[in-house]
């Protein structure tokens, strides 16, 4: 068992791996939330692709556009990504305990990600609630409100909804973060084992610059594969919690299920796929870095090996 020491480094290369995700992602989630809140209505879209919708906010907005509401991005995902890993690791830590084996197992691995993420999601969902409300503003908004800051989207979503409006989305968010990241860390375990499995070799000994090499084009490969496994997944559930989060309409459904059932009606599955481009392309490059963030803080601060 850990001692606590060990225990507050887990979570410190947790919130490590968590703003190396924003800096790479969050021009890729901009893009996908933009997709997901304008091409989701009947007959009406306002972006023709991922590539068009990236144009027009660089036209309109510039690169800061690609940014709006990465400062509630990097708080958030810092404290979720320190919670996420930590508790992962910890979780997994205790149940490893009774099968004593070298490979990854499935009875360890899908109750600690799905743990870990059922707890971080009481965070997400009002940190993506007020990320998800800045992106879908332009230079004109299509919402009653205009929010100029995230801590101002915060304040007028309270005193609006209250408490209740701030968690709206919570639902699809839980079942996105349980299921989502039971699939992550069963691709992520799998693949680092058999990828570990077939280049341990002897030449590696004694050589740090070959074995950081190793470790880190692992981290990416392993990361990258995991991402794409937690979003291929999990997609309609987030697309979902978009809609409940951006829909200015207090009186609008907050069930994720009610809500995709009509955003098939509406467009099909296409529409409860909407920002499927967009979220692959950040899926790799954000998780990769995440994963080898994780990976080397973890080695830096002497609490894993390779």
């Amino acid at each position: 068992m850990a001692g606590s020491g060990d225990a507050a480094k887990e979570y410190i290369a947790g919130s490590a791996a968590g703003v190396a995700q924003v800096v790479v992602g969050h021009p890729f989630d901009t893009v996908k939330v933009k997709l997901q809140a304008h091409n989701t209505k009947a007959h009406r879209k306002l972006y023709k692709n991922a590539s068009h919708c990236t144009s027009r906010i660089l036209v309109e907005e510039g690169i800061r556009g690609l940014y709006k509401g990465a400062s509630s991005s990097f708080v958030g995902i810092a404290l979720e990504s320190s919670l996420f890993f930590g508790t992962y690791a910890h979780a997994k830590q205790l149940l490893q305990g009774k099968y004593e084996d070298g490979k990854p197992q499935l009875q360890v691995i899908i109750p600690s990600a799905a743990c870990s993420g059922a707890l971080i999601s009481c965070i997400l969902t009002p940190t993506e609630l007020i990320k998800c409300r800045m992106q879908v503003q332009g230079k004109d908004a299509m919402h009653a409100t205009w929010y100029s800051s995230p801590l101002d989207c915060a304040v007028k979503t309270l005193q609006s909804e209250g408490v209740r409006g701030i968690f709206r989305g919570g639902l699809a968010t839980l079942f996105r973060e349980a299921i989502g990241n039971a699939f992550f860390f069963c691709s992520y375990e799998y693949s680092r084992y058999w990828m570990h499995s077939y280049t341990d070799s002897p030449r590696f000994a004694g050589n740090s610059n070959l074995i950081l090499a190793k470790d880190v084009g692992i981290g990416i490969i392993s990361g990258g594969i995991s991402g794409m496994a937690f979003w291929t997944t999990t997609l309609p559930l987030d697309v979902a919690k978009t809609i409940i989060q951006t829909d200015p309409s207090p009186l609008s459904s907050r069930n994720p299920l009610r809500v995709l059932s009509m955003v098939y009606r509406r467009a099909g599955l296409a529409g409860c796929y909407a920002g499927l481009g967009p979220t692959l392309a950040r899926a790799f490059p954000a998780n990769a870095a995440a994963i080898v963030a994780w990976e080397y803080s973890a080695k830096v601060l002497g609490i894993r090996g390779s």
